[in-house]
């Protein structure tokens, strides 16, 4: 990555790779808290002068870690300071909504040395919309700057009537503080250092982050990671690109997490996507079920406050739809944008209620769905009345909205609809995976009602998903192509470009065998797959471009929705063949962190390439490798059945794994795999409190 970005909750600092801020940067690096740049300039210098980075360190999620020195100056034939003569070491990070920052610099010069530290500071509190340039509008008013010996206040009245205010504060005297500038001295011997600690405390209304003596809130920042680490289900195998990935996923899915009051939940990704989001927080939680499901619990009870209630064209809202994203800055306050939230998603309502049957299924947890059967009968008024816009039994979307999304499932850019010929499908669209979302939400929530001694619905949710099901084969299946088509247009032509879409049928339980063996050989082809992941478009179809955001790229957790279900359903051959080209992808990100989405270049031709705007951390890309391990232990459990059903593998070049704390039910499953002698996998069980039986294919079990 060319930036830094760390994050604690809803505040999150972007700058890059020195640690800066530099003022009117194209990228839009500050400081955001509720979509509003709270620093929009934040630069260090020694002596005026800018610094050279010598190391970057974003390894771990919360924090940043920079290592920057002096160049050499000299003027008029005057030494003032040796090159290299000053380390400066900056370390930040974020805790109960304050920013630390803590500099150290050290005289490694043989000699005594004066030298000075400047900052320059700006605030524009400009709305996220505004400075990623996609919109513009009415905006508030700067409302002047308040100086202090140790601290520097800016503040803004929005157009939206919220006072926000940035406090910049120092723990040392400094020799000159002005509007957007502060200045210390230092004197140091050889070998000493000095310390400053910088705090920027965002207010919003009156409201401010909670301050501490530094070292006190890294000590309470570090803690709360390791009791993220101690309620999440531990991995250990002797193929560390899968171990790195799996840690990596691990605590960036930590440093994702927000809680707005219902329980945390994974925002979508940084930097520009740190919010509340229906489709990308319900799959990254579904990602998580086997680690950490208290994830989907809050996910689930987020989702749900903020469910639709009216009809609302310029939101695209309805009763009962699961929104898609919510904003909180000045543009959404002043209703510019339809943001407050925006429900433009047809596919967030079923994933809604396909998580909940997972999180069911995992944790027996029908207290939970108890209290959302308000929800539940909602979202499925929502698929039924207004989701299917025609009547004939199948989920589509129409943009309402004037500022809304035009293409509303997960491939939501204007040209990623398209038919064979290159001409754009015109709406209203029924996407093919949200109908296997909408089958999998009625049988799943079926087994629920019977659960709740609701026998009437569970009958009918049962009839009306049988007869989806055959709606749907008749209305999508390609014969010719032994593949689905990606979407119906407005006319009920299929839209037939092979796309990665219907690999999410696998997961869902409405293929057959024979159709799943189909699916499953068109996605790992040489047309479908490119030796690092499954493509979003196959390569020589009409709109396929390796280079574009979903004709052609590689999209992370696009394979891990695959994956599931090739696990699902005894593809291990395929499956591993996928996982093996994303951990062979992860080898050209820094740190092993799969990116949101890469160039679907096959392997064959050259290196992997980057997609030049990815989002990185990315909630739903860290939780593919967690997907990994679900899919190589063929770990299915189903508490409402009372069975845990096992199908182990093993990747080439993996002889163990163990995997601890599975949270399932109220108990812990514990096993680990072995690669035999003879090739095959034996499975070892060392802890089972589930109460659940253990059904296991193709293995020896000891």
């Amino acid at each position: 990555m060319e930036y830094r970005v760390i994050k604690e909750n809803d505040l999150f600092l972007l700058t890059d790779e020195k640690g800066n801020i530099p003022n009117d940067h194209p990228y839009g690096p500050g400081l955001y808290k509720k979509d509003t740049r709270f620093l929009s300039e934040f630069e260090i210098k020694i002596n005026g002068e800018e610094l050279i980075l010598l190391s970057s360190e974003g390894d771990k999620s919360y924090e940043n870690e920079m290592i920057l020195t002096n160049p050499h100056m000299e003027e008029n034939g005057q030494l003032i300071l040796w090159r290299e003569s000053i380390e400066l070491k900056r370390k930040r990070f974020i805790y109960d909504g304050v920013l630390y920052e803590q500099v150290v610099v050290k005289n490694y010069y043989p000699k005594p040395l004066t030298f000075r530290i400047s900052l320059n500071i700006d605030v524009d509190f400009a709305d996220m919309f505004l400075v990623r340039g996609f919109q513009s509008g009415e905006v508030g008013t700067l409302a002047g700057v308040e100086l202090g010996k140790r601290s520097m206040t800016y503040n803004y009245r929005g157009a939206d009537s919220v006072v926000r205010s940035s406090v910049v504060s120092w723990d040392h005297e400094a020799v000159e503080v002005k509007d957007g500038y502060v200045e210390f001295e230092c004197h140091l011997l050889h070998g000493d250092e000095q310390k400053i600690t910088f705090k920027v405390n965002p207010v919003i209304d009156g409201v401010s982050g909670k301050e501490y003596a530094a070292d006190v809130a890294y000590t309470k920042l570090v803690t709360s990671y390791h009791s993220w680490n101690d309620k999440t289900t531990k991995v250990q195998t002797d193929y560390l690109p899968l171990q790195r990935m799996v840690e990596r996923g691990v605590s960036d899915l930590r440093v994702l997490l927000t809680d707005v009051g219902y329980g945390p939940f994974p925002v979508a990704g940084l930097p520009w996507f740190g919010v509340p989001f229906g489709r990308d927080s319900l799959i990254a939680a579904l990602q998580m079920l086997s680690f950490n499901p208290d994830v989907a619990k809050g996910t689930l009870r987020t989702l749900a406050h903020y469910q639709g209630i009216n009809n609302d064209p310029w939101r695209d809202e309805q009763p009962g739809k699961i929104m898609h994203e919510i904003r909180y800055g000045e543009l959404a306050n002043t209703n510019q944008i339809p943001f407050t939230p925006y429900y433009g998603s047809v596919d967030s309502t079923p994933l809604f209620l396909v998580l909940l049957v997972e999180y069911a299924k995992w944790t027996n947890d029908l207290t939970l769905v108890r209290e959302l059967i308000p929800n539940i009968l909602a979202a499925l008024n929502w698929i039924d009345q207004y989701g299917d816009l025609d009547g004939d039994g199948l989920v589509e979307y129409h943009q309402e909205s004037s500022k809304g999304i035009a293409n509303q499932g997960w491939k939501d850019s204007g040209d990623s609809i398209v038919h064979r010929n290159g001409d754009y499908a015109k709406t209203p669209i029924a996407l093919v995976e949200v109908q296997g979302y909408v089958y999998q939400a009625k049988i799943g929530l079926a087994d629920l009602f019977e659960a709740l001694n609701d026998h009437q619905m569970a009958e009918e949710l049962r009839k009306q998903a049988e007869i989806l099901k055959v709606t749907f084969h008749n209305a999508f299946w390609m014969e010719e192509h032994g593949f689905y088509a990606i979407a119906l247009d407005k006319d009920k032509n299929q839209v037939g470009t092979l796309t990665s879409n219907p690999g999410h049928l696998l997961y869902s339980g409405i293929l057959d065998e024979e159709r799943i063996k189909s699916v499953s050989s068109m996605l790992i082809s040489e047309k479908m797959f490119s030796g690092y992941g499954i493509r979003t478009m196959g390569e020589g179809e009409a709109a396929y471009n390796p280079m574009s955001y979903h004709d052609g790229s590689v999209w992370p957790h696009d394979n891990s929705m695959i994956l599931l279900g090739m696990g699902k359903n005894d593809r291990a051959k395929e499956a591993a063949l996928i996982m093996d080209g994303l951990i062979e992808a992860s080898r050209h990100f820094e740190y092993d962190r799969l990116a949101e989405l890469f160039c679907g270049y096959s392997h064959r031709v050259r290196k992997l390439i980057k997609y030049p705007v990815a989002c990185s951390p990315q909630a739903w890309a860290a939780g593919t490798p967690l997907t990994f391990i679900q899919t190589l232990l063929g770990c299915f459990p189903n508490n409402l059945k009372d069975e845990i059903t096992l199908n182990p593998i093993l990747l080439d070049g993996m002889n163990e794994l163990h995997v601890e704390q599975l949270r399932i039910g109220k108990g812990i499953l514990s096993i680990s795999l072995y690669r035999m002698t003879n090739g095959m996998t034996e499975l070892k069980v060392h802890e089972n409190t589930t109460g659940l039986r253990i059904a296991v294919a193709e293995t020896s079990l000891s």
